[in-house]
């Protein structure tokens, strides 16, 4: 297990887990993204939010997880879900990431996923993965412009990047 430091994550913005006082922040945040919610059903709740929070995949433990957001003085800027060495050893995997609809299309989502490369790097992680929903254009499209490729389709098309 490495000692991860959460505000390490961004040098632009401050970064801390997010937990259950923050569902309602993360839940203004999610809400207005209907795009998302299209290729995602069904649309988030203050109860689903509260799960990924909570939800861990198989073999993992809450030292793996990090449920972060990113912030702009009192603004939430993104939220991530990442997952250490999974689905396996040097590989981190995001559950989730969003930034707020004010924030998209200026560069923001890609800083901070370059970002999270970088310091995952110094931890000798190799790879992240991402699972995206078939036919969302706004993520598919996201996730390709930083340089994530595609590795398998199924429900889902997981991506992969190399860092």
């Amino acid at each position: 297990m490495i000692d991860l430091e959460i505000n390490c994550l961004s040098k632009v913005f401050y970064v801390r887990k997010l937990d259950r006082d923050d569902v309602g922040l993360i839940y203004d945040l999610c809400s207005k993204n209907h795009i998302f919610y299209q290729y995602h059903p069904p649309f988030v709740t203050m109860e689903s939010i509260l799960k990924d929070i909570q939800a861990l995949p198989p073999g993992k433990s809450y030292d793996d997880k990090f449920y972060v957001g990113f912030f702009e003085s009192e603004t939430l800027v993104a939220i991530m879900d990442l997952i250490l060495d999974y689905p396996a050893k040097e590989i981190t995997f995001i559950g989730l990431f969003m930034t707020n609809m004010q924030y998209q299309n200026k560069g923001i989502g890609s800083k901070i996923i370059a970002e999270l490369g970088m310091y995952l790097k110094l931890f000798h992680y190799k790879k992240i993965q991402i699972k995206v929903d078939k036919g969302n254009p706004q993520s598919y499209s996201f996730w390709l412009k930083n340089n994530f490729n595609v590795i398998r389709e199924d429900k889902h098309i997981l991506m992969e990047r190399a860092i």
